[in-house]
């Protein structure tokens, strides 16, 4: 079934994946602090597997979830774990709103890759907003001012991989629905996970058992959230929206972990907002290409 493009849709789902996202950033530095990664990892798909069933028997059941597209799955998933992997190692060096601003270069390397290899028009409204972001992130890292955290540098690789991964789930929603997409991910994540988790397993605290469950919910349907937004309207369209999580991360790391916010910071995030209040207002914003899922 084709779906209409639309870019308040893609908005709508794409406004649903930044808030579980920054759960998830939450949840992720609540559970590392007492268990490893790679657990954190394992224990996130198997739980939300299971939360998935819901969906995958509304499509249809285990039948319905086959794909003809396997190996880009497993591409997909492979630079995903990387990428998530470091990503949550960076919440466990750097404040949180330097992790979610770096991780921001992302949407930038999303935008280039798929008008280099989807085809997809890279105007230049859309090189405004990705421009209005990029100037935006720096303004908030502030690069060269402090002494560089070798947080920085696994964030800005969790950054590269998840562009690829973005790129490639983009690919994959052309055939694949977002539930089947999360199916696989789910599935495969767990198999690349498994070994590393063993060896470093411990058995989490009572305490820690409601925020493995809020990761693996968010962690999830964030990805199901964005896949939607992805079958509605372009990835040049879609990533950059995902910019707002920068203010939003800095206001949550203010709130919650008394990380200050500068006049640059605001500045960066207003810009950040501007860029992309700016591509979403473009002309004809709703002719794209349709997108199964």
């Amino acid at each position: 079934m084709e779906k209409t493009p639309s870019t308040t849709r893609a908005a709508a789902w794409m406004m649903a994946s930044i808030a579980l996202l920054l759960l998830m950033a939450v949840s992720g530095r609540a559970i590392t602090r007492e268990i490893d990664v790679f657990q954190v990892m394992e224990m996130r798909s198997v739980i939300a597997f299971f939360m998935l069933m819901p969906l995958v028997f509304r499509e249809g059941g285990f039948k319905a979830m086959r794909t003809g597209i396997l190996p880009s799955h497993i591409g997909r998933n492979v630079a995903h774990y990387i990428g998530q992997f470091a990503w949550l190692m960076g919440l466990t060096l750097i404040p949180l709103a330097q992790v979610i601003a770096i991780e921001f270069t992302a949407p930038i390397w999303a935008a280039i890759m798929a008008a280099a290899f989807l085809g997809e028009r890279l105007t230049w409204r859309k090189g405004v907003a990705i421009s209005f972001g990029l100037v935006g992130v720096v303004l908030i890292v502030r690069p060269g001012a402090a002494p560089l955290n070798p947080g920085h540098l696994i964030v800005l690789g969790a950054a590269f991989v998840f562009a690829i991964s973005f790129i490639m789930t983009k690919a994959l929603t052309r055939t694949d629905s977002a539930t089947k997409i999360i199916f696989w991910m789910l599935i495969i994540q767990s198999i690349i996970g498994l070994i590393p988790a063993l060896r470093v397993w411990v058995w989490p605290s009572a305490g820690l058992w409601p925020w493995i469950f809020v990761i693996a919910f968010t962690g999830t349907f964030a990805h199901y959230c964005m896949a939607k937004a992805l079958s509605y309207a372009e990835a040049t369209v879609v990533m950059p929206m995902d910019y707002l999580r920068v203010p939003a991360s800095a206001l949550i790391g203010y709130l919650l972990y008394a990380e200050a916010i500068d006049g640059l910071t605001a500045v960066g995030a207003g810009l950040i907002l501007a860029g992309n209040l700016f591509n979403l207002r473009r002309p004809n914003a709703n002719r794209i290409q349709n997108t199964p899922t």
